[in-house]
């Protein structure tokens, strides 16, 4: 297993620097976002697809730097009921999916994505609770009729390229928690008529689903049982022992108000010790991941750099690096 960081919390600096700051660190990978929410902050996506040069002018400057290219960021809604803004965000992960392999990496990290309740709606619809049944007739919408056939295309893309799809786990889209991961993948793929291993599964990230009351622990093991366990990242969250037991944590105030908030992002180990860290990364190995851990830092508390070293230091207490041994006692 590897440590590393999806860079956007980079952005405004040249790659050169971020890896090099990435291996002054002692990273071994690096996520690179390529468009959508995310952005683009170090290179035009499609102008390297469409330029050889410069593929291998980055693939050298992480190798130089000792670094594995873990995989391409392009979280975003692709099924969002603004045209404009889907075809913006579908265009994006077609182009992560068409470049991956060419910058040395098979995994693209995105979402879901969430359409509207409708046809004609304007706004993504994420449903919550089966009651009013309006809310059946919007899921049987969003997953028979654009989730469902959208992803069962994109494996075909995938497959053609060879390179697997991990969602990430997140409220506000369709696929936000194991169970709706694992339906999602297994129906798409169904649809697609390709048959082996999944290509579509799930980038994990705790952070996600601590708020939401899941064990990432479990989840962990679930996706792994399920074959879906193809990224993760590494980030904390801090539940507020007053305001969530006052008004629960399903919180939508702004991510800057961190005094009012029920829950709020932390950096690695400030939101949860190694009492969770350690056993979730020993669940990772008992399921066969030996990716990577790819850190996202999004603490207001912190400064970027501040919160990336102290994610790094932490982490790297965590990881288990080297192959399991042979029980030689048994």
């Amino acid at each position: 297993m590897k440590l590393g960081v999806m860079s956007a919390l980079f952005s405004g600096r040249p790659l050169e620097e971020v890896v090099r700051v990435c291996a002054e660190n002692g990273l071994a990978a690096i996520e690179l976002p390529v468009g959508a929410y995310p952005g683009k902050p170090f290179f035009e996506p499609s102008k390297v697809l469409a330029d050889r040069r410069s593929q291998d002018r980055i693939k050298s400057l992480l190798k130089d730097h000792g670094l594995e290219l873990s995989g391409l960021a392009v979280h975003g809604n692709p099924v969002h009921p603004d045209r404009a803004i889907a075809k913006i965000h579908h265009d994006a992960y077609v182009t992560a999916v068409k470049l991956a392999p060419k910058l040395g990496t098979d995994i693209v990290i995105t979402f879901s994505g969430c359409p509207g309740g409708a046809k004609g709606d304007k706004t993504p619809n994420w449903v919550t609770c089966p009651w009013p049944t309006d809310f059946r007739d919007t899921l049987k919408y969003q997953w028979d009729d654009v989730l469902v056939p959208y992803w069962a295309s994109q494996a075909k893309l995938c497959r053609t390229h060879g390179v697997r799809t991990a969602w990430e786990g997140h409220p506000g889209f369709c696929a936000y928690n194991p169970v709706t991961i694992i339906e999602l993948s297994q129906r798409a793929m169904a649809a697609s008529g390709i048959k082996g291993k999944p290509i579509l599964g799930a980038n994990l990230d705790p952070s996600h689903f601590f708020w939401q009351g899941i064990d990432p622990i479990l989840s962990a093991q679930m996706l792994g049982e399920a074959g879906l366990l193809f990224y993760v990242h590494a980030k904390d969250t801090e539940l507020d022992r007053h305001e969530g037991p006052r008004n629960g944590y399903l919180d939508a105030r702004p991510y800057s108000a961190l005094n009012n908030r029920s829950w709020n992002f932390r950096t690695c180990g400030d939101g949860h010790g190694h009492e969770f860290w350690k056993p979730f990364v020993s669940m990772l190995r008992r399921q066969g991941y030996d990716h990577v851990l790819s850190i996202e830092h999004e603490d207001a508390l912190l400064s970027v750099d501040e919160g990336f070293r102290r994610a790094v230091r932490f982490l790297k207490d965590a990881i288990i690096e080297e192959p399991p041994a042979t029980p030689w006692w048994s």
